[in-house]
């Protein structure tokens, strides 16, 4: 896993050295993430890798302008999502998104010692859990558990308040704790 270093040098090589090699790191990094994204506004898969496609070219186009992005990732995912509504408004398919529309599909290519130690029957009871959360906590749930972003970050990229983001992974956890059978404690902050 990258840390927010790597990104952010990534980042100044492309914008100040036009370094190719840092643009296809980048790339290599957020294609997968920003495909499910995408995929979960246009429902294509086709569709989805044209419009991650088009902000990577976006993105390299503009890469002189690549300093005063503050939050690289955040960047990159809100591209994603107002090119996919720009490209469902453009076929006339959808006049209008809602979070609550989106379907999210689960995956994650890592696996660290914790999941490794689950049993496939846990492991099926978690995915089945997980895919019985409405919507908007499915969607949440993904970014924050899979692709590792800040509730401050996925408020901005779903253009929601981060209360909002807590009340809905709440929702989402307290879900899945009940399909498991687990009891979930109030952390007293």
């Amino acid at each position: 896993m990258f840390h927010a270093n790597e990104i952010k040098e990534w980042q100044r090589r492309i914008g100040l050295y036009d370094d190719e090699v840092a643009y296809r790191e980048l790339f290599l990094h957020f294609y997968k993430p920003l495909l499910k994204f995408a995929t979960s506004f246009v429902k294509s898969a086709e569709t989805a890798e044209e419009v991650v496609s088009d902000v990577f070219i976006s993105l390299w186009e503009r890469r002189q302008q690549l300093e005063n992005v503050n939050n690289l990732q955040v960047y990159l995912y809100v591209s994603v999502k107002n090119t996919s509504l720009k490209y469902l408004l453009k076929q006339k398919k959808q006049s209008a998104i809602t979070i609550d529309e989106l379907s999210v599909e689960l995956a994650s290519p890592h696996q660290n010692p914790e999941q490794m130690l689950l049993t496939a029957e846990m492991l099926s009871r978690i995915e089945a859990a997980i895919e019985g959360l409405p919507p908007r906590c499915k969607i949440i749930f993904k970014l924050i558990r899979e692709d590792g972003l800040k509730y401050k970050e996925i408020a901005e990229i779903l253009n929601v308040s981060v209360k909002t983001i807590d009340n809905q992974l709440a929702v989402a956890l307290a879900k899945i704790a009940r399909v498991l059978n687990v009891q979930l404690k109030k952390s007293s902050r």
